[in-house]
């Protein structure tokens, strides 16, 4: 962070973090920060934008995990220059992506940048859920849970669910069941605006409400979860020239032969 402090920013770092680091400068706060820098992995940038999204702060990850598919900088000495250019606000743009929310009943509101989950809990026993769109009875599924997903994270679970990909500007969501016990049953893409209702149907078996890969509430039979649009965008430091479907290439292999592997 000695870039930060070349170039007259303050940092705001958690207690915890700074008892380690001791980077903090006095009087900086989260909630004035001009920018939040992740340095991990993907999941280090998900936990970041649970605390981004309610200020609007922009997100900037610099990556030292493995994939760093949501991340814009590679970590090491070159990351270094690219900061620099970035804290002078230099070669860089701002990125907004739609975000979730999910509440369950009675439950706080739970944030989401990639995905809500409802998944069935420990019980070896598929679960039956009830999906509705905006009131409407949609489907009821007899399946190991449903995934609702943003454009951002149809790279993610939704995509392993056998959803399609979705470009980072399209305002939607899309919807999956998991492992569906059925013959006829395809991902849905909606609105971004809709509000989706997910029921546990059954009478005895336990379910998990999970926002970005993390269990947040424990759902019981009969249980009820409606997931609407968050109603703040996701903002993104994105480096000019540093596309989408580039970024799908290089991390996921997007277009690439079988033969290109290694």
């Amino acid at each position: 962070m000695e870039v930060a402090r070349r170039l007259g920013f303050g940092i705001a770092l958690s207690r915890e973090q700074n008892d380690v680091l001791g980077w903090a400068t006095n009087g900086a706060t989260i909630d004035e920060a001009d920018v939040l820098v992740t340095i991990g992995g993907d999941g280090t940038l998900l936990r970041g934008a649970r605390l981004a999204a309610p200020f609007e702060i922009p997100l900037l990850g610099v990556n030292t995990g493995r994939l760093g598919f949501l991340t814009e900088v590679e970590g090491g000495e070159a990351a270094l220059g690219v900061l620099d250019r970035i804290f002078k606000g230099e070669d860089y743009s701002i990125e907004e992506r739609v975000a979730l929310q999910a509440q369950a009943d009675g439950s706080p509101q739970f944030f989401a940048l990639n995905d809500v989950v409802v998944h069935k809990g420990g019980a070896a026993r598929i679960v039956p859920f009830g999906l509705k769109l905006d009131g409407e009875d949609v489907a009821h599924i007899p399946s190991d849970g449903i995934v609702v997903a943003t454009p951002t994270g149809s790279t993610a679970y939704f995509l392993s669910a056998g959803g399609p990909i979705v470009a980072p500007g399209v305002e939607a969501f899309g919807i999956a069941p998991l492992l569906p016990h059925t013959l006829f049953s395809r991902p849905l893409i909606v609105q971004c605006s809709s509000v989706i209702q997910i029921h546990v149907d059954s009478e005895t078996l336990h379910a998990n409400l999970e926002t970005d890969g993390d269990i947040v509430a424990d759902l019981p039979p009969g249980a009820t979860v409606t997931i609407t649009r968050y109603p703040k965008h996701v903002r993104f430091v994105r480096l000019r020239g540093s596309g989408f479907f580039r970024r799908l290439e290089t991390k996921l292999r997007w277009g690439v032969p079988i033969k290109g592997f290694r």
